[in-house]
């Protein structure tokens, strides 16, 4: 069993089947580790549950409140932001792998000739389908001292939006530090910021095939999510559960054809669901051309979605724990 990859669903993935009882050969591949990623309460307890480590993290400090400034007026003198409740720790990538880093035994007895690709490049033939342009970019920061380190902000402006915790903003569209101008409570907020972190891609997108007779795509290798919903962690970690527990599935004589089908339309109404949720601040998020333009990319997404899966009846398999069961 080969697992290529060195992010959150490689780790699961190989941690579960080794633990069902695979040989596991993890793959580790050398890539620019994420500064900074929000873990919410729901993503820290699927983490802790399938590493068996209960109190994981439980030393960090936590965000208790998130301010959003947000809407087609938030840039008017009239705009107020709002305070609400959250949950969740800030912690970069790369402490987070260290923190679950599988130990791989060799007493696995299952051997099996799949492979699990967390990581690019993918097998031919594969297309990767995407929904928009925009892109983000991380700046460490360093707050005010009046400023709330239990709280992060949201903010959004005429040609993009800003993501603050209590060390790094994330920027969304233009510059860090176009926005930055134009912003009245992040800024607010900031005192001194340093130099970019490069840019990377902050639209949804999705492979097609997720799966053939052989492999499977699952993380990052199988849809990227936009950071403005926060839940990409989350996702990629139950895409490892679906995968670990299709693989095993069908070590265990299930058909090949049929789960293959439950995993792809599975991920796919989860990457529809995802920009359900997109699309709602995209289309309150601003009247500019960069909103209506991403705005009209994640419909096309949608459409995309709603089509592939239209051939799709009922699901046939369901999650028990970490296994895969026929619906009766």
């Amino acid at each position: 069993m080969i697992i290529r990859g060195d992010g959150v669903a490689a780790y699961c993935c190989a941690y579960l089947l080794n633990k069902a009882g695979f040989r596991v050969d993890l793959q580790f591949v050398d890539r620019p580790r994420l500064p900074v990623i929000l873990l919410g309460d729901q993503a820290l307890a699927l983490i802790r549950d399938i590493f068996e480590q209960p109190a994981l993290f439980d030393d960090l400090p936590r965000i208790r409140k998130r301010v959003v400034s947000w809407g087609n007026d938030a840039w008017g003198p009239g705009a107020k932001a709002v305070a609400l409740d959250h949950s969740a720790v800030v912690v970069s990538e790369q402490t987070l792998l260290d923190a679950i880093r599988p130990s791989i035994t060799s007493s696995g007895t299952q051997d099996s000739s799949w492979t699990i690709f967390a990581a690019r490049p993918l097998p031919s033939p594969t297309v990767e389908h995407c929904f928009g342009t925009r892109v983000a970019s991380a700046v460490p920061v360093t707050l005010k001292e009046d400023s709330d380190s239990a709280a992060c902000s949201i903010e959004s402006l005429e040609d993009g939006w800003l993501f603050l915790t209590p060390n790094w903003l994330l920027a969304v569209g233009a510059e860090a530090k176009t926005l930055l101008a134009r912003s009245r409570v992040v800024a607010a907020q900031i005192a001194t910021c340093g130099p970019a972190h490069g840019t990377f891609p902050a639209y949804a997108r999705i492979t097609s095939p997720l799966g053939v007779s052989g492999w499977l795509a699952c993380g990052t290798a199988a849809m990227a999510f936009d950071p403005i919903c926060g839940d990409g962690t989350a996702h990629a970690i139950r895409e490892a559960i679906l995968a670990s527990a299709v693989i095993r599935a069908i070590a265990d004589g299930g058909s090949t054809h049929d789960l293959l089908s439950h995993y792809q339309a599975r991920l796919t109404a989860g990457f529809e669901r995802h920009l359900t949720l997109c699309r709602a601040f995209y289309r309150s998020g601003g009247k500019g051309p960069l909103w209506q333009t991403e705005l009209a990319a994640i419909d096309r997404g949608i459409e995309w979605c709603r089509a592939a899966l239209a051939s799709h009846t009922a699901f046939r398999y369901q999650l028990r724990g970490f296994e895969l069961e026929a619906v009766r």
